[in-house]
């Protein structure tokens, strides 16, 4: 391994900004934002990433993360890009802790180039998922990263064949969210920064109903009314002023959860669950009864 003592070296630089920031800009083209790079930091979520396909630009282990280095490193030697032996650097704990983004360190943290997904990519979903009728998640300006990750988490794990994070949506990639998410956002197709009257459009052309997740049915749809057994885009909005107008006028029906009166309203990340969840249970439900 290099190893790194400085701490105005490049490399330390580049994980500082990565593991510290909010995510990798959305861009495309030559020297833009499509080049900046998604900082990973824990050794299970580095082996997730490198599982998915991620391309590995570089690793940092400290003194302290080698051990676990040996598991990350076994999994890209399994893995179809692996990581460059010159870009595996080592440094002390010290300086590690200077960079990490966390308030415990593990001494393990890898920067990985971003992977370029389409609409079509989430409409027909991972690997086994593609024969499913599609079924999107779109995060309509959920600003918290807790939010953002945990939704995405609820999304693989009930069968959403991707995820759509519009415009003024915390980045799935940022750090937080990725480890809110699990591993779930390195995973799942999801397109980031794209604007809703985009989207909606696209969303049309592709014959994809859309729902918008709601405190209230304002008498044009409910939990039950709403069947999610057919290609669906689900919308979830703000944590503290919920759906824009646009996506409730667009929208085919409204999806309520009752709740308590005294409850004001659901977390953003507990709502989109439990309509994934109840997604999850029609479509099942319907593979029953065709068996």
């Amino acid at each position: 391994m290099t190893t790194i003592t400085s701490r105005d070296n490049k490399w330390l630089k580049a994980f500082r900004t990565a593991l510290r920031g909010k995510g990798p800009r959305v861009g495309s083209g030559p020297d833009s934002a499509a080049d900046e790079l998604i900082g990973i930091e824990g050794p299970k979520l580095v082996e997730e990433a490198l599982r998915s396909g991620l391309e590995a630009e570089a690793m940092l282990v400290s003194d302290s993360g080698e051990r676990d280095a040996e598991r990350v490193l076994q999994a890209a030697s399994e893995s179809e890009a692996g990581i460059p032996r010159s870009r595996i650097l080592r440094t002390t704990d010290k300086l590690f802790q200077g960079v990490s983004g966390t308030e415990a360190p593990q001494g393990v943290a890898a920067l990985f180039r971003q992977r370029a997904w389409g609409l079509d990519d989430v409409l027909r979903g991972p690997g086994a998922m593609r024969e499913n009728a599609p079924l999107v998640i779109v995060l309509a300006a959920v600003q918290d990263p807790g939010n953002v990750g945990t939704i995405l988490r609820s999304a693989e794990a009930f069968g959403a064949t991707g995820a759509v994070a519009t415009r003024g949506t915390a980045d799935p990639w940022s750090p937080k969210a990725l480890r809110a998410s699990a591993g779930s956002a390195l995973r799942l197709p999801v397109l980031r920064g794209m604007a809703i009257p985009v989207l909606l459009a696209q969303l049309r052309i592709a014959g994809v109903r859309i729902y918008a997740a709601s405190s209230e049915s304002n008498g044009r749809g409910s939990e039950t009314g709403a069947d999610l057994r057919e290609p669906a885009a689900i919308f979830v909005g703000n944590e503290g002023a919920g759906l824009p107008p646009e996506v409730t006028r667009a929208a085919d029906a409204m999806i309520s959860i009752p709740t308590s009166s005294t409850v004001e309203s659901l977390n953003a990340g507990v709502a989109a669950s439990i309509v994934l969840y109840e997604a999850a249970r029609q479509r099942k439900q319907s593979a029953k009864d065709l068996d």
